[in-house]
């Protein structure tokens, strides 16, 4: 199939989304809302050539936690949802991004102005408030993509939320793997690299293999260093752990979905 065709069907599938949104996500339930992003984010890795496995899934909190992932790409999004959809944070510039941006506002995003120290301080005052509801929020604290060989340092601000509400921390790693079975660096959106330059690597570079390991939760803390140097390590030994066995089960068993 070509990359021209593929494209189109993606198009397609951004479009069917859009409508689902629009359409029917108003008179949903918040767990039919869930299962339909699930469902659509499924088939958009499907579109790009990608299946998911996912290790260690009854680690998973499925209600107030910070959960917390390394960064690689743009795709991120849309395999976490494809595990178990959850709003991020994200960075403002994304609101402005043609219908992915539309997506993200309509799918519960908080965006933070990242030039902004005062708004930090608000994204840090709503998390909290929506962990002690009982929400979930995912935030990518490295604070910019990678290529996935390894770890940034995690920026502590958002940990606060966690602290704050009192709730715990839900550590992810993600880990994309070629078709040899080598770490694929193809998904990494970094540097100078277009949204449809990332993009063709992806379908080029296709079948891929997008894992994401379920960390034990990390306990309600008092400090947020302490807390991101938790999460920091949890999500950095599982990274080793998977670049030197891309198939390796880890800890607990894992299931392709």
């Amino acid at each position: 199939m070509s990359l021209f065709v593929r494209k189109a069907r993606l198009l397609v599938h951004l479009l069917r989304g859009a409508l689902t949104v629009a359409l029917r996500f108003p008179r949903a339930s918040a767990d039919e809302r869930h299962a339909m992003n699930r469902a659509w984010s499924l088939k958009m890795l499907a579109l790009c050539g990608m299946k998911l496995v996912v290790h260690n899934d009854a680690a998973r909190i499925d209600a107030g936690a910070l959960v917390v992932s390394n960064h690689i790409s743009w795709i991120d999004i849309y395999v976490i949802n494809a595990w178990r959809p959850t709003p991020f944070v994200s960075k403002a510039e994304i609101r402005r991004w043609p219908l992915i941006g539309w997506f993200a506002q309509n799918l519960d995003t908080v965006f933070v102005e990242r030039e902004k120290r005062s708004d930090a301080r608000r994204i840090m005052h709503e998390l909290a408030a929506r962990l002690e509801r009982g929400e979930l929020m995912c935030v990518f604290p490295e604070g910019t993509t990678s290529d996935g060989g390894a770890l940034k340092p995690f920026h502590t601000n958002m940990f606060q939320a966690a602290v704050s509400a009192g709730r715990p921390v839900q550590p992810l790693c993600i880990f994309y793997e070629d078709a040899q079975g080598r770490q694929s660096l193809a998904p990494a959106y970094i540097d100078d690299v277009s949204l449809k330059a990332s993009l063709d690597a992806i379908l080029n570079d296709g079948p891929l293999t997008a894992h994401v390991y379920v960390g034990e939760p990390i306990p309600p803390q008092d400090d947020r260093r302490k807390l991101a140097a938790q999460a920091e390590a949890a999500v950095g030994l599982a990274l080793e752990t998977m670049r030197a066995e891309p198939s390796a089960h880890l800890h607990g068993a894992a299931q392709t979905i």
